[in-house]
């Protein structure tokens, strides 16, 4: 029997498949490499995760009110590769600057003073803090309510000589402070040893 012959557009169709060129492996090399942003492959790996790094400190601290150390690291958080973040940087340099500037103006009386410390003892930046009391208590040296801050301060920065010194005065200026103190969270660890102890509760000295 005759082979039957295909017909010969079917074979013109299976012609045109097995000719029809098959992609390079290498076709797509030049979309991978138009992703690539111009002048990336010249930055460390690293400076974008240390930008990053540099502004998470500088918030933590400007938080704190430390103010020129935060301004630093916002300053290195600036020259990072990261826009966006270097942005956010100067913004916050700016901040910095405007505060550190009214810091420096605006505290002028023995209550400015002591309204910053205070403040300063919130943010647990107890060594500031100190400097900012001392300050007020040399405009001000008989003010009870300044002596237990600068006590409290002093206390929490491991300062407990000094601390005993402060506190002592502020109760001799005013006896409540001592029913403040007996109160006061932050006295708690120091209220029963001495010489704290004597200070705070006297009464139990006859127990």
């Amino acid at each position: 029997m005759p082979e039957k012959k295909k017909p010969l557009t079917a074979r013109k169709n299976i012609d045109r498949r097995m000719t029809k060129p098959q992609p390079s492996k290498t076709a797509k090399a030049p979309e991978a490499a138009r992703t690539v942003a111009p002048g990336a492959a010249a930055a460390p790996l690293h400076d974008g995760p240390r930008q990053l790094g540099n502004f998470d400190a500088a918030i933590k601290l400007f938080h704190a009110r430390r103010l020129k150390e935060a301004r630093d690291l916002f300053q290195q958080a600036v020259a990072g590769p990261e826009r966006d973040v270097a942005n956010r940087a100067r913004m916050h340099i700016a901040m910095c600057d405007r505060r550190l500037q009214q810091t420096t103006v605006s505290l002028r009386s023995a209550e400015d003073y002591y309204n910053y410390g205070v403040a300063l003892i919130n943010s647990r930046n107890v060594a500031e803090a100190c400097t900012h009391l001392e300050k007020a208590l040399e405009i001000a040296p008989a003010s009870d309510h300044i002596h237990y801050a600068l006590a409290l301060a002093q206390a929490l920065g491991g300062h407990f000589a000094q601390a005993h010194d402060n506190l002592k005065r502020a109760i001799e200026l005013e006896p409540r402070n001592r029913l403040i103190a007996r109160q006061d969270a932050d006295f708690a660890p120091l209220a029963n040893q001495p010489p704290f102890d004597a200070l705070i509760y006297p009464e139990k000295k006859g127990w």
